[in-house]
Formats: structure tokens, sequence, C-alpha cells
């Protein structure tokens, strides 16, 4: 039976992986391991997979990584998921930086390092990774892992927006409406939570409303 810190352990591993985005990265051309994989022919995949990881294919490293760390074709490996992950994160690779930055997060496979979450996610967030944006500013928000900076914050919450993340989108029109990180610029925020509206975000609908109504010029008195 396994112990109670084995359990745990696997919880957490499985949440972590359950956080991480689809399986493989997008390639302009699907290779043989990716259409071995949508197959589910998962030992061809890993095989392909492997002989590629181990010519410096970033792709197939970050798709190693992530085979081995959910037990997919052989038994569940972090450790030897994180050692590809991390050549992957190393090469550049954007996907592998924020799903490193998970690992140090919580913890997982490497001892926890709210500071190394912050540097990996710096990395990808720098090549427009919205999701790794999302999680610097955030870091910047709360002064974890990072020094306490709302404009930092501001900073990265607006380039998630710009790429959609309708999360972000509500945050920094947030931040507009008063001035946190940023000159307060009511238009600035009802252009935000519009747009966070428009992808069915009910709260930013009624902060837009509200917004728009301060921006209404008063009636004049008869």
């Amino acid at each position: 039976m396994a112990s109670r810190s084995e359990t745990h352990s696997r919880v957490l591993v499985t949440a972590i992986l359950f956080a991480m985005v689809t399986m493989t990265v997008a390639a302009a051309t699907p290779d043989t391991g990716w259409r071995a994989y949508q197959k589910r022919d998962y030992p061809a995949a890993r095989a392909d997979f492997e002989q590629r990881a181990r010519d410096g294919d970033r792709v197939a490293q970050f798709n190693l990584a992530m085979m081995l760390m959910r037990g997919e074709a052989g038994a569940t490996d972090v450790a030897g998921g994180l050692t590809w992950l991390r050549r992957s994160a190393d090469a550049g690779l954007a996907q592998a930086q924020y799903n490193l930055g998970l690992m140090y997060e919580n913890g997982v496979g490497v001892a926890r390092s709210l500071t190394e979450a912050t540097l990996w996610w710096s990395r990808a967030a720098e090549q427009g990774h919205s999701d790794a944006q999302v999680q610097l500013a955030t870091q910047y928000f709360l002064g974890r892992g990072a020094p306490k900076d709302w404009k930092l914050a501001a900073k990265w919450y607006e380039a998630a927006a710009e790429r959609g993340d309708p999360g972000a989108q509500y945050i920094i029109a947030s931040f507009y409406e008063h001035g946190d990180g940023v000159p307060r610029d009511l238009n600035k925020a009802l252009a935000w939570y519009v747009q966070a509206a428009r992808q069915g975000d009910i709260g930013a609908a009624a902060q837009a409303k509200d917004v728009a109504r301060r921006l209404s010029p008063a009636p004049r008195a008869p």
C-alpha cells in the first residue's frame, strides 16, 4: 500500500500534468511520432520522440517529457521526464519553459521555488506565451517569487490581454479603472472590459456598463 506521502505526490503530479496544455506542441508538419500518438500507438510515438530528442529536437524532447511523466508506453517517470523537459526549456521552447515553471511552483520533481518559477515564466513570457505572461504578472502582483511591482504586473497582464486571454483582459481593465500600475484611464478600462465580455465574461459585461455610464456626459439641466 502506498504511503500518504507517495499518494500525495502522485495526486500532485496528476494535478500539474492536468494543468499543462496538450501533450504535444503543434508542428508545421505532423511527424511520425505525432501521427502515432494521435492513433494512440504510444510505444511507436515514444520511440520516435526519444530518437529525435536525443538528436536535439526540442519539440520531441518536450513530447517525450510529457509521455514519461504521464506513464504513456511505460511506467510513470517524473525524474526522467523532468530531464527532457529541462533540455527543451534550455533550448528555448516556450511551452517547456512554462511547464517547468509549473513544476517549480508546485515542487514536482524539484525543490519548490517560486523564484525559479518566475525565472522560467519570464523566459516563456518574453516569447509571447500568454499563460506564462499571466503567471508572471501574478507573481509581480502578489510579490510572490518576485518583488511586488504593479507596473510590471500591469505590463504582463496587458501583454496576455492583447493575446486574447479573457482573465487578463478583465484584470488589466480593472487596473486602468482604478489606476493600479498604470495611469487611470476609463476609456481603456471600458475597452478591455468589452473585450472580456465578448468572450463570455459576465462580470466584465457588468463592469463595462458601469464604466460606460460614468463616461457618459451628465444630462444638462433644463
